[in-house]
């Protein structure tokens, strides 16, 4: 009995090191399926489904190795310190064996899928490979690696399905906004930790709130930008630009943002005020279901 729940809690350990809880970004996989009217299609939606649930795996095993690479900083984190590597809740030997048979079944899995959905899986991986080990030390590099990864996920469901209408425009629209929640994460991060932020994050030591709000600013004002100008000027839209009620939604979305960021210190995980704040999250079902009337009832 006792064995067994050792194997349970380092089970548990090792589950809680993949962060599913993070597994709500590759939702961006989806992007060419909604935008590209092709929701509707089983075949279509279900390679699409697989490739979210690979993305879930390779993403989980990314989180593991940036764990495994980043303890020792970790424990002295307020916060990190209680993830299973750090603590010592997960064995360092378990994590890397781990991270070993997940990434091996990741990857043979994506090429049964689709031999170029495996090309993207590949890159994804390689760049959060050079992220872990140096990217993630260098100022403003950092954020862009992220932003990066956010492309790659959209990237992945292009090449899952026959694409015909995606318009190039939600890539732009990914990219601004992947840096817009990068910056206010850095921000978030840099404000919790103050002067000991760069014994924690290297990189923290590069920023500075200012400098940091000025980005927030740029991205924010310029993803706002950009995806009006996809509202109207996108070819697979439709003639009548309705469209372009759904960007008050992002508006307040991207201020919502904002607020918890500068005014109630949250943004330093991203997915936590998504699944935690009530206003953001009918924000995101009002503009998604904006959009499906929008794509699908026309």
């Amino acid at each position: 009995m006792g064995w067994y729940n050792f194997s349970m809690r380092v089970l548990w350990a090792f589950l809680q090191s993949l962060r599913p809880r993070q597994w709500t970004k590759n939702a961006f996989i989806f992007a060419a399926l909604v935008f590209d009217h092709q929701l509707t299609h089983l075949s279509a939606f279900l390679r699409t489904l697989a490739g979210f649930g690979l993305f879930c795996l390779l993403s989980g095993a990314v989180y593991l190795l940036n764990d495994i690479v980043d303890r020792d900083a970790d424990r002295r984190h307020p916060r990190k310190r209680n993830r299973p590597i750090a603590s010592g809740r997960l064995p360092l030997r378990v994590a890397w064996g781990g991270f070993a048979i997940l990434l091996s079944v990741t990857l043979a899995l994506s090429w049964r899928l689709s031999p170029r959905f495996f090309a993207v899986a590949v890159a994804y991986f390689l760049l959060n490979l050079a992220y872990s080990f140096y990217l993630k030390h260098v100022p403003i590099i950092d954020v862009l690696i992220i932003a990066a990864g956010f492309v790659l996920r959209v990237q992945a469901g292009v090449v899952l399905i026959r694409v015909q209408r995606f318009s190039p425009w939600l890539y732009v629209v990914t990219t601004l906004l992947a840096l817009f929640i990068g910056f206010g994460k850095r921000r978030a991060e840099l404000a919790l930790l103050d002067t000991a932020a760069g014994d924690h994050r290297r990189v923290l030591d590069g920023y500075t709130l200012p400098f940091l709000d000025q980005l927030i600013i740029i991205t924010s004002a310029t993803t706002i930008m950009a995806y009006s100008l996809y509202t109207f000027s996108a070819p697979n839209l439709p003639p009548n630009h309705a469209m372009m009620l759904t960007i008050p939604f992002v508006v307040y979305g991207i201020f919502r943002y904002l607020y918890l960021v500068q005014v109630e210190g949250r943004g330093g995980a991203p997915e936590e005020a998504l699944l935690t704040d009530r206003p953001l999250q009918i924000a995101l079902a009002l503009w998604g279901l904006a959009v499906l009337i929008i794509f699908y009832a026309y």
